[in-house]
């Protein structure tokens, strides 16, 4: 069991995202609402 745990984590800390996907998530969270109708939320996306 120790071994297991004593391994080198597989992601690499200096990960970056791309420039579009930055782009394409704040494009998305801008677009991105929710309408209440009653008990429920709807999600509408307005593209």
């Amino acid at each position: 069991m120790a071994k297991i745990y004593s391994k080198k984590a597989l992601a690499n800390s200096t990960m970056k995202p791309k420039k579009e996907t930055v782009s394409f998530l704040l494009n998305y969270s801008k677009a991105l609402s929710f309408v209440k109708v009653g008990k429920m939320k709807i999600e509408c996306i307005a593209n």
